[in-house]
């Protein structure tokens, strides 16, 4: 099948990212949000990337505004209609993820592949509601998604071999490295990654180390480019929670509990560099 016009569905920091991939690898892309607020915000983040790439000499000016012209904005989802293939970066929601699946499975052609960008929900469920599980799979970019070189490509109970190899296909020509999963929670990622960020934040919590010594012993010990605290301001609080939460639900492995300073902090608004005060203050 040959992929030429890529539909995403959200463009919130994720979707956005998707998007701007997309359009720079050559890709005719339409990306929906649900309103037109939410629509112009998600297209400025766009365009306010790839000017960093410009400023930074990673891409041309002629090279940016040929990928902004392959950009089409809207709010009605039936405009994915026409795409080869589609990748939902909404809100890690199960019910909301179905109810778009089911939405696009009844517009698209029955041919178009359906993707996930979840980073921990169970790509089968999703996969029921439609009428087509053998197209269906996950496709787990990381943030920022234009300069983070690994997709986790996730495959479904009855996800087919052909999928896989249009999903590897497209991940290739976007230049990611990708690696495939089957459909357990955290995928290889975080079900790695997930224990050791709980881990680091409740040695905080604990009073084993400062946040400081914390990020200094595991950059220099084990030569990561940042310590799991700064880490997780960039990633989020809030996501951390909610990938910890359902990983618990599905393996009721104490590993995956979430520590009560990650809770309070969540309650509290601290969230990170988005909400400019986490473990560390962005303010």
């Amino acid at each position: 099948m040959n992929i030429k016009n890529v539909g995403v569905v959200g463009c919130g920091l994720m979707g956005a990212g998707i998007v701007e991939t997309c359009a720079r690898a050559g890709y005719v892309v339409t990306v929906r949000e649900v309103n037109a607020e939410l629509l112009q915000q998600g297209l400025e983040r766009v365009k306010k990337s790839m000017s960093k790439a410009v400023s930074r000499g990673k891409l041309t000016q002629e090279d940016m505004d040929a990928a902004l012209a392959r950009i089409k904005g809207t709010t009605d989802v039936t405009d994915l209609a026409g795409s080869d293939l589609v990748i939902e970066a909404v809100v890690e929601n199960m019910a909301l993820k179905k109810e778009i699946f089911a939405r696009l499975d009844k517009l698209c052609a029955p041919e178009v592949i359906l993707a996930s960008n979840t980073s921990s929900l169970c790509i089968t469920e999703i996969a029921s509601v439609t009428g087509r599980p053998d197209r269906i799979l996950g496709m787990h970019f990381f943030n920022p998604v234009p300069v983070m070189p690994l997709l986790e490509v996730v495959l479904a109970f009855q996800t087919s071999a052909e999928t896989l190899a249009i999903a590897k296909a497209v991940g290739e020509s976007l230049g990611k490295t990708m690696v495939v999963a089957k459909d357990m929670p955290g995928f290889i990622v975080n079900r790695l990654f997930i224990p050791y960020a709980l881990d680091a934040i409740t040695m905080l919590q604990n009073g084993l180390a400062t946040r400081e010594d914390i990020d200094t012993a595991i950059k220099l010990g084990l030569n990561h480019p940042m310590g799991p605290l700064t880490l997780l301001d960039f990633v989020g609080l809030d996501t951390l929670l909610f990938i910890a939460d359902a990983m618990y639900e599905e393996y009721k492995d104490p590993r995956f509990a979430a520590p009560p300073l990650l809770r309070q902090m969540v309650l509290a608004g601290h969230l990170g560099r988005k909400s400019g005060k986490g473990f560390y203050d962005y303010s």
